[in-house]
């Protein structure tokens, strides 16, 4: 299954949430909105810095994702930064394919 970064700053509005819900709240909150399209959470983590929270997570593919981070930002909880993850294997087979020059 595709893996994704997930880079989520809080609003205002989610610090709160996170004040009331407490870290493992939140951690379950989003679990859940996983798994509502066949996704899981692999690391979670708060951090200080430019991110509140980083997340990998598996999902069945980029559209789940772009549910995900979509639903999550219209929220107004967090902003929310998605990178899809390559495994070296898929890097390795990127770099020997041969492609047509443009």
């Amino acid at each position: 299954m595709p893996k994704f970064l997930f880079e989520a700053t809080y609003t205002t509005e989610g610090i709160r949430a996170l004040m009331k819900d407490k870290a493992a709240g939140r951690r379950q909150a989003n679990e859940k909105l996983l798994a509502s399209v066949n996704g899981k959470l692999e690391a979670f983590y708060y951090s200080m810095g430019a991110r509140d929270v980083i997340a990998i997570v598996d999902l069945p593919n980029a559209e789940a994702a772009a549910a995900i981070s979509f639903t999550a930002m219209a929220s107004g909880l967090s902003r929310v930064r998605t990178t899809p993850l390559l495994t070296v294997e898929e890097v390795d087979r990127a770099l020997t394919r041969k492609l047509a020059p443009s």
